[in-house]
């Protein structure tokens, strides 16, 4: 039974779907998929259309709205948006250390995991469409890799969106796992430059903390370990506007003076581990250079890319920094192998991501040819020098989904929907209604 909460501003309403785990054997395993409705204050009878938002990820539930706050704000004015909790994130059937330990071994483990793609979150989200709506069309909004997924929408059931909005997820269409981190270094180097001009303090601030961890890597409060390699990938946070600083800050708390001299604090361990633990979005490990993986594209699988491809960009290598004394460079939005030994959280999984690593039957999620004829109105945010999705795989895309038009902005980061309180979506609306 739907359940109905009033907040500020907002009126909620909770569905939770039972549906095929997998969608070519429909009377098979179930799952369930949560999705909360969300409507204006006092609007709860109005006819209104449908938004579905697709949310970032791999592996990322939907906000949980407090009110009519960011894109929210701007959304209601027109819609009755659905915040989807895609296959096994939030509040639908979890896929996690403690969950997939049922599943058996790590064989089965995998099996399972590779029913939690871009193509089996758009099947799960038409059957919830004609559940809610019957046979009208609703709009999508996608953020990220909900823009990955809206593109697998387009390819595969455009009959069910009557108009679609893309921020910083145009993928590319034929693009390898190789590809992607090729493209997705030299940006990193590029953010990391940005935020030493930014900060020139931090990049003695670095090399100390990498020394540091280099000699004895350091144990985070839920046991996990804090090694060099692991220090760098806070890089994650230079993709975001507010990004650079946040580290900054993090960087400047990270030393306390203990009993035998100069320790990390726990305060800096403790903010470590919450930007660097898995424990609450799993799936964005395990299920990350999947989300890159198409039979057609990379016949070999994707192979644990971002770790191979950085061998070919040896600026990343901390030690060698530390012996030359150059910068110690983070990294960005990459998954490495090692991570399933540090993090507590993703160390049972990780016979299963080397499966999943290995697989080399992904089916293909986006259709070109049905794209070229593509007949549904798409607007498309573009962040210039996004350090996530890189920029010319947009544009190459954007030129191959027919009718789809861009906006190109450096005004936002990749998280411009979420912080612009509004007006990155209101810009996309104006575009679809042809006022700018």
């Amino acid at each position: 039974m739907s359940t109905a909460s009033r907040l500020p501003g907002i009126v909620t309403t909770d569905h939770v779907f039972q549906l095929p785990l997998d969608h070519a054997s429909p009377q098979g395993e179930q799952i369930d998929v949560y999705a909360r409705e969300v409507v204006a204050s006092g609007r709860e009878k109005d006819d209104l259309p449908w938004l579905l938002f697709l949310q970032g990820g791999p592996g990322g539930k939907a906000g949980r709205p407090l009110g009519r706050d960011g894109w929210l704000e701007r959304a209601l004015d027109d819609y009755r948006v659905l915040l989807l909790d895609q296959r096994g994130t939030g509040r639908s059937t979890p896929a996690n250390r403690q969950s997939l330990a049922r599943r058996g071994g790590a064989p089965e483990q995998a099996d399972y995991l590779a029913h939690f793609r871009a193509d089996s979150i758009v099947r799960d989200a038409e059957l919830i469409r004609r559940r809610l709506v019957g046979d009208r069309r609703w709009s999508v909004l996608g953020q990220s890799f909900g823009g990955f997924c809206t593109l697998t929408y387009l390819s595969i059931a455009p009959e069910g969106l009557y108009e679609a909005f893309i921020t910083g997820g145009l993928a590319g269409l034929r693009s390898s796992a190789d590809d992607v981190y090729r493209a997705a270094y030299p940006r990193v180097v590029r953010k990391n430059e940005e935020h030493y001009a930014r900060y020139p303090q931090d990049v003695d601030a670095v090399r100390r903390i990498a020394a540091h961890l280099a000699a004895a890597p350091a144990t985070l409060p839920d046991g996990g370990l804090l090694t060099v390699e692991a220090f760098q990938a806070l890089g994650l946070m230079l993709g975001a506007g507010s990004g650079s600083g946040t580290l900054h800050y993090l960087l400047e708390e990270a030393w306390v003076e203990g009993v035998a001299g100069p320790e990390l604090s726990d305060t800096f361990l403790a903010g470590a581990q919450a930007k660097l633990s898995f424990a609450e979005g799993p799936l964005y490990a395990v299920l990350h250079e999947s989300i890159y993986g198409q039979r057609s594209v990379d016949p070999a699988g994707t192979a644990w890319s971002a770790e191979r491809v950085r061998k070919e960009f040896p600026e990343f290598d901390a030690r060698t920094a530390l012996e030359s004394g150059a910068p110690v460079l983070f990294t960005g939005e990459m998954i490495y192998p090692w991570m399933f030994d540090t993090d507590p959280s993703l160390r049972p999984l990780k016979e299963a991501a080397d499966l999943l690593a290995a697989r080399t039957d992904w089916a293909d999620l986006y259709d070109p040819v049905r794209l070229a004829a593509n007949e549904v109105p798409v607007v498309a945010a573009v962040y210039h020098d996004d350090m996530y999705v890189d920029t010319a795989d947009s544009l190459q895309t954007a030129r191959a989904v027919r009718g789809l038009r861009t906006w190109i902005t450096n005004e936002w980061e990749h998280d411009g929907l979420r912080v612009s309180g509004g007006k990155v979506l209101d810009r996309l609306i104006a575009m679809m209604r042809g006022e700018v």
